[in-house]
């Protein structure tokens, strides 16, 4: 009886391993909550250091909440709704040009789509990982109620986000030609 328990646990602590080693080297982490866009987190060949299962699922969610933040602050003028995982540079871009639309009485709406994002760099210190982002991304202007612009079209994304205390924030976000990826 001992043995086939033995053996047993044996094959439990070697499938384990693998798990670990099989997360901890090729993560791919998937997150979308209700109100959250979709975001699928690749990190294949990430380099200098792997990616570990929870910081890829942390570094996920706080883009797709960004993002939503980002949507929420363009489409209401509000330059509040930045501030929990925006910082820096992209807070500054963001806010001023939400405060340009409310001056012109403009807003814009996104419909995000979804998200497939590619870890290219994590710092060895953990303290900057770089993304590549492609969103399908539906954006509509409005002067008032009325469409003024619309704009249905796959976008591309560098990404550099930064660990807090307690989340990791968009530093920089810059669109990209299409051919850059």
């Amino acid at each position: 009886m001992r043995k086939p328990l033995l053996l047993l646990g044996g094959l439990l602590l070697v499938l384990g391993c693998l798990t670990w080693i099989f997360q901890a080297r090729w993560p791919i982490v998937d997150v979308q909550a209700a109100s959250l866009p979709k975001v699928v987190l690749s990190a294949e060949s990430l380099a200098p250091r792997p990616i570990e299962q929870r910081t890829g699922e942390a570094v996920t969610h706080d883009y797709a909440q960004a993002w939503q933040d980002l949507a929420d602050g363009l489409d209401t003028n509000r330059t509040d709704l930045l501030g929990d995982y925006f910082t820096g540079e992209a807070k500054v871009r963001f806010t001023q040009r939400i405060k340009e639309q409310r001056n012109t009485g403009l807003r814009t709406r996104y419909q995000d789509n979804g998200h497939h994002v590619k870890a290219v760099f994590y710092s060895v210190d953990g303290g900057e990982m770089q993304l590549e982002d492609e969103v399908q991304l539906e954006v509509q202007v409005f002067d008032g109620q009325k469409m003024i612009y619309t704009s249905n079209s796959p976008q591309k994304y560098l990404v550099l986000m930064t660990p807090g205390s307690d989340r990791w924030y968009v530093r920089c976000l810059e669109s990209v030609p299409e051919e850059t990826f």
